[in-house]
């Protein structure tokens, strides 16, 4: 195992000191949306794993002129199950389907491409397991299952059915937001409770670890020695972007000890600032970073959520500033200008408040 980055009081990394930064932390295979302009789906995810120390071999389920939000429109294509297929049988012609750690998948828009998938990571797990002796080179699929937000589909309604039932089952870790957390598990979410309700569920369904990376569940992380995180619940109607308010993370990791070979369950919540406006392609972004860090740091969750959430803040508050100076007027994520903020993220600061709970 690689030796850790030490930190300096301003909380980025002493470069000299990391002697991780020409390694390669395995190959991804990525399959999610694609835009010309902007920053949304691959677009969002492939940079920061490239900078982060990963091969990332992008399949773009659609290619749109820009994300779906703008006024104009867009136009495009979408790639169809049988057009993934052939994809997949040239890569395996030149024996190219044994290299992937990892599969992340972030917006798909069929049935038949989402079976697809599901085809392809069942036989990509069954490759490893027939190739890697060791437990540190297991394969993952890092599922963003992106049916809507906010009470809205995205998606037609049959995928919903497809995710809880045929997907589910397959993933390693899961990032959905609070509405997607909601259809997977057929539960209304409106505090802590119930999040590790639903957490249960599906660990119970073979997923090591839930990210939930966007709810209006309040918890207070500002804990000491002789008192636990408070929760509050909170309805629709609490989630605001007036200044002050904050956002939360909560994560629940399940995974079964080689030591005692007893199950151990960790659940931390992290508590960040709003950042006041609409950004699209967040979720790919947050998902991409994730995966990133909990490969890294061999699954320390609550630091990996800690640099994945300093990151997006610094992103955010990049790309709202932009804005506001008439600099950036789409309001496009400025993944490129953030170069720094994604190899080295700030967590000296005290924007981001990770706790683990009982």
């Amino acid at each position: 195992m690689s030796r850790k980055r030490k930190y300096d009081d301003d909380g980025y990394g002493d470069e000299h000191e990391n002697d991780d930064e020409e390694k390669v932390w395995g190959r991804v295979l990525s399959i999610q949306s694609h835009t010309v302009h902007g920053y949304v789906g691959n677009k969002s995810a492939v940079f920061p794993l490239q900078l982060l120390g990963f091969e990332v071999d992008p399949i773009n389920s659609v290619q749109f002129s820009n994300h779906t939000g703008y006024v104009n429109g867009f136009t495009g294509e979408v790639l169809t199950g049988p057009e993934l297929d052939d994809l997949v049988l040239g890569l395996e012609k030149n024996n190219l389907l044994l290299k992937y750690s990892c599969v992340l998948t972030g917006y798909i828009g069929s049935a038949s491409f989402l079976r697809c998938v599901l085809k392809l990571v069942e036989k990509l797990r069954s490759r490893a397991k027939a190739t890697n002796s060791s437990s540190n080179d297991k394969f993952r699929y890092f599922c963003d299952p992106v049916m809507g937000d906010n009470g809205k589909l995205y998606v037609p309604k049959e995928l919903v059915e497809i995710y809880k039932k045929e997907v589910i089952p397959h993933v390693s870790v899961l990032t959905p937001n609070q509405f997607e957390l909601e259809l997977l598990t057929d539960m209304k979410i409106t505090s802590l409770s119930d999040a590790k309700v639903a957490f249960e569920k599906l660990h119970n369904q073979g997923v090591d670890a839930i990210i939930l990376t966007s709810s209006n569940i309040s918890v207070n992380t500002n804990t000491d020695e002789n008192r636990k995180p408070s929760v509050v619940s909170s309805s629709d109607n609490d989630h605001t972007d007036a200044p002050g308010s904050r956002n939360y993370l909560i994560a629940s990791y399940k995974r079964l000890s080689t030591e005692t070979s007893q199950v151990g369950n960790k659940i931390y919540v992290a508590s960040f600032p709003v950042i006041p406006g609409h950004y699209t392609g967040t979720g790919d972004l947050i998902s991409a970073l994730l995966l990133a860090w909990t490969t890294r740091l061999d699954d320390d969750l609550s630091l990996a959520i800690r640099k994945a959430l300093a990151t997006m803040q610094s992103v955010l508050k990049r790309t709202h500033e932009a804005k506001e100076k008439g600099l950036n007027e789409t309001g496009e994520l400025l993944l490129i200008q953030s170069k720094k903020s994604i190899e080295t993220p700030n967590i000296g600061g005290h924007d981001v408040i990770v706790a683990e709970i009982q």
